[in-house]
């Protein structure tokens, strides 16, 4: 197996870093000046931050290609809006309204609760909005039927009068006249009918909807902002009361980034004082408080270089980087530990640049491969079909090569001076010179105050600390024992099995309401939706893309097979269509229309009776019918996907040529792409990893295990977010992609420590490289760790879901890092005798 070594390109890259190191060295002020100057000149973009913020949550959290785009730009050009004739179930987008909820819990259509309803859609209607000097109602911004604001069919159906509830035989989910058919379903909520029949005994909710006109956007913002705070002053005691608009969940999803401002700066502080305290030595003169702080610090320059130039290059910048600063943290505290456990091991006798030169010959290759890691499953994730994705991993990426830039950098200036420091053997603080350490002084506070910069005369080294010595003379031997090995040989299957029962779990996509704080008032509204109006599902709309005979019996019978099909499925409830109201018209008035002039003579007659209807033809101008569209009403009986999915299938296998839409299958479309695309990113990362690390750690089965430590810490976490609760969308998407280089940087510490080792035996080797990296290891996991522990109180979904998914991250990293690798490299190299 030595002839599989590759180290050709190891060797070199060793002796340039050893050549780095020695001028850093001897060169500090310039390479810690330098880096301070350009991240000042580069984080002068965040004055641009406002400019370039990019957070449509459509355009962000949806598949740019997605196909329900394609079948909106369809409807768009071929059903065109008629300012004049509004119609909800006809709109290719949500449009742009107001959302009332009055929910009781008894029976809401009584006198007394139904009067406290208009007395308030009265104060809806009446409020005014002040405009340019001016003021207007909601009849000023309506959108209109016939000139006439569109009206609560509800309302309408009681005639505004609560008193006439009870003299009213409801019906529901429709309730029918002679002259129309009213959608109750819309209106009324957990509704109790008589039984054996329709009507309608009693109702705990009632929903009024306020659709504006779309013509002018700031108009409307300012009555929906003005509508919010009027219904948020609300307290009537007798009903309980919520609310939304088209723009809520726009507007309090970019609050969230100011939710976290406040953990951002907790986070960094309780890190920081981590790593003093980690880094603290009872000697004055070899303690790396300074380093430790200058660590952190090179993570905050980092994070400002990285986003200053990206904002500078005029990226959009999208909420969900926002939790870019808390990774690179934790990634910039690994190295430093790293690092510095390498400078404890020179030799504290020569000097500062030879010093340097060894750390970097020793740790920058190790360095190398997880920032190499890191930054390739970053850009690999821009290659996403969702714009968030794409932001996070590019604002990402491109810190972590900041950040491993200013730690070749500006935190092995920091060691040079600080080293220069020890050598002259000053106090850490106060930079007084101080006597060395003496067995004769053997006090604690002597040392920590009065003495320092002793070590290990035989060695030449400093002075074990006591965790590096648990590793060395505890923790190594007992994992390397045959017990132990069996023991997590058993342990590691019990995880696997764990894991792919979790990922058998696993559901797909995001639930937009999740994008909304905790706190916020839509939290209420989709509780009181999802209780109230759930059964009911959406009015999708068919789109029939071809001409047909619609006199013809053969064509007829085409389309009303079609509409069978979607009749049949578990899911729908009914069907609406205008050529099915022409043929009852025709019927009842005893109008023959088998022909194509009767056909067409006729129908202008019908449109005029039923204008609404004209908004579903497209028609020539000699009346010929190019396309039209009928409705199928839902049940929430199955899932978004299997719904949407089924609907397209029916459509495809119908003989006519067919086409479905509804304005969420631009949200739903994530199903449809969400797991193949972080599978793919996922493998092609694993691979870009592979070559990774078969070029730079110079063994191939070592490099194997490398490869194999990131697909088993991805299914770990994969599955384990499944039984916390976390469904894979583009939000966990982002940080399964940042999985895969965090999965590779604590095994490939271990694995190249473990190759680098001189001693003869595998179990040696892995006793060593656990002895020299497992304390610094453990130091970077726990730093990372109460880097983002915070955001488990955040009151945002993104925030708490990066948390959950960098806590599994770190636990199985850590797990495979200092237990399930070391194991399995000891049993490799027995193997091959080559390790």
């Amino acid at each position: 197996m030595v002839r599989c070594r590759t180290d050709c390109l190891e060797k070199p890259l060793r002796v340039c870093f050893e050549m780095t190191g020695r001028f850093i060295g001897s060169h500090p002020w310039w390479f810690l000046v330098v880096p301070l100057i350009v991240s000042a000149a580069l984080g002068s973009g965040f004055c641009f931050l406002q400019d370039r913020l990019s957070n449509d949550i459509e355009e962000q959290f949806t598949p740019v290609d997605g196909l329900a785009k394609m079948e909106r730009k369809y409807i768009e050009e071929t059903f065109p809006r008629n300012s004049s004739m509004f119609s909800s179930f006809r709109l290719s987008t949500d449009g742009s309204y107001a959302t009332l909820m009055a929910t009781s819990d008894g029976n809401v259509l009584t006198a007394e609760l139904l009067h406290n309803i208009l007395d308030l859609d009265l104060r809806v209607r009446s409020m005014q909005v002040e405009f340019e000097n001016d003021s207007f109602q909601y009849g000023d911004v309506c959108a209109k039927v016939m000139d006439s604001c569109a009206s609560s069919d509800f309302l309408d159906v009681i005639e505004y009068n609560a008193s006439h509830v009870k003299s009213i035989n409801l019906t529901f989910p429709w309730y029918r006249t002679d002259c129309k058919s009213v959608p109750l379903y819309l209106s009324l909520g957990s509704v109790k009918v008589h039984t054996e029949t329709s009507f309608i005994e009693s109702a705990k909710a009632v929903q009024l909807r306020y659709y504006l006109d779309e013509s002018n956007q700031t108009k409307n913002n300012l009555w929906l902002e003005s509508f919010i705070g009027l219904l948020s002053n609300e307290s009537e005691s007798s009903l309980q009361m919520s609310y939304t608009t088209s723009k809520s969940m726009q507007w309090e999803f970019e609050k969230s980034p100011a939710s976290v401002i406040y953990l951002f700066s907790i986070a960094y502080a309780v890190v920081i004082l981590f790593s003093i305290v980690t880094c603290w030595r009872l000697d004055s003169v070899r303690t790396k408080v300074w380093v430790a702080f200058c660590g952190v610090l090179c993570t905050g320059l980092a994070v400002m270089s990285g986003f200053g130039v990206l904002l500078l290059l005029d990226q959009p910048f999208v909420m969900t980087a926002a939790s870019c600063p808390f990774m690179i943290l934790g990634i910039g505290l690994d190295d430093m530990f790293i690092l510095i456990s390498c400078w404890q091991r020179t030799r504290v006798l020569d000097d500062v640049p030879d010093r340097l030169g060894a750390t970097y010959r020793d740790a920058a290759i190790s360095v190398s491969i997880t920032t190499l890691t890191d930054a390739l499953s970053l850009f690999l994730g821009c290659s996403s079909p969702f714009g968030s994705v794409r932001s996070f991993c590019l604002y990402a990426g491109i810190s972590v090569c900041f950040c491993y830039l200013y730690s070749i950098t500006f935190l092995g200036a920091c060691m040079a001076l600080n080293g220069l420091r020890e050598s002259e053997k000053r106090h850490w603080f106060t930079c007084a010179r101080v006597p060395e350490d003496s067995q004769s002084r053997p006090s604690n506070a002597f040392r920590v105050c009065c003495a320092g910069g002793g070590y290990d005369h035989t060695t030449e080294k400093e002075e074990t600390e006591p965790m590096s010595r648990f590793f060395q003379h505890f923790f190594s031997p007992c994992l390397i024992h045959k017990g132990t090995k069996v023991f997590v040989l058993v342990s590691y299957a019990g995880y696997l099995a764990v894991s792919i029962y979790g990922i058998v779990l696993l559901k797909e996509g995001l639930d937009i309401k999740n994008l909304a704080l905790d706190d916020s008032y839509l939290t209420r509204y989709y509780r009181h939706q999802e209780e109230h109006f759930s059964k009911y599902g959406y009015n999708v709309m068919v789109a029939v893309k071809q001409p047909i005979a619609y006199w013809n019996d053969s064509d007829q019978r085409d389309l009303d097979s079609c509409i069978s099909s979607f009749e049949k499925l578990d899911f729908v409830n009914s069907t609406y269509a205008w050529f099915t109201s022409y043929k009852h018209y025709a019927s009842t008035s005893e109008l023959n229309i088998s022909s194509e002039e009767a056909f067409h003579s006729h129908l202008s007659h019908f449109l005029e009776l039923n204008p609404m209807f004209k908004l579903d033809l497209n028609l020539t101008a000699g009346s010929t019918v190019q396309a039209s569209r009928f409705f199928v009403q839902t049940l929430n009986h199955s899932t978004l996907k299997d719904m949407m999915t089924g609907l397209r299938v029916t459509a495809e296998e119908c003989p006519i040529e067919l086409l479905v839409y509804h304005p969420a299958f631009i949200y739903f479309d994530q199903y449809m792409v969400i797991s193949d695309s972080t599978i793919q990113t996922i493998l092609v990362a694993a691979m870009a990893m592979l070559l990774v690390s078969l070029t730079l750690i110079p063994n191939p089965l070592c490099s194997v295990c490398v490869a194999f430590s990131i697909c088993s810490v991805v299914v770990g976490v994969a599955g384990f977010m499944s039984l916390w609760g976390v469904s894979l969308d583009s939000i966990s998407m982002i940080n399964l992609i940042m999985c895969i280089g965090f999965s590779v940087d604590f095994s490939a510490h271990i694995s190249y420590a473990f190759v680098s080792s001189p001693k003869g035996d595998a179990n040696e080797k892995a006793a060593e490289a656990l002895g020299h990296l497992g304390y610094p290891i453990l130091q970077g996991a726990l730093s990372t760790v109460l880097g983002v522990v915070v955001l488990s109180v955040s009151g945002s979904y993104i925030f708490r879901t990066f948390f959950k998914i960098m806590f599994l991250v770190i636990a199985f990293g850590l797990l495979h890092g200092l237990v399930f690798i070391p194991v399995f490299l000891t049993l490799v190299g027995a193997y091959s005798k080559g390790c």
